[in-house]
């Protein structure tokens, strides 16, 4: 998976924002504000850290060699997936839904019923 496959994945979740704030090497992806990507590059490897619930993220990393505990993350919630190609497409973009949905139920109900209402409960949940 490319760079930019990545980042379309990414940016096509609702209101997803793409921020730069720990430099150009590093690219932050946000949901009101609230962190549930870091892509960037360690030893020419493309890496995405994702937010995890801490027993799937135990799981996911005894079963796939490419997950990794969080690289300057907190290790028990967050999982860095190295993207070379080991990965199936669907397995990286169900653990990329679980991150931005544990984001999304993080947040105020307000706030998550003026996304329901402007984008469809459907956009904000995946199956």
């Amino acid at each position: 998976m490319t760079e930019t496959q990545i980042k379309a994945l990414l940016l096509a979740k609702p209101e997803a924002a793409e921020d730069y704030p720990f430099g150009p090497e590093a690219a932050v992806f946000k949901l009101q504000g609230k962190l549930f990507a870091l892509l960037f590059r360690q030893q020419g490897q493309l890496k995405l850290n994702l937010k995890c619930d801490p027993e799937e993220a135990q799981m996911l990393r005894d079963v796939f060699a490419s997950v990794a505990p969080g690289y300057h993350m907190n290790k028990r919630h967050w999982n860095t997936v190295t993207l070379d190609g080991s990965l199936p497409i669907g397995e990286i973009q169900r653990m990329l839904d679980n991150s931005y949905a544990l984001i999304l139920r993080s947040l105020p109900k307000a706030v998550r019923l003026g996304l329901e209402a402007r984008h469809g409960r459907d956009a904000l949940y995946p199956d």
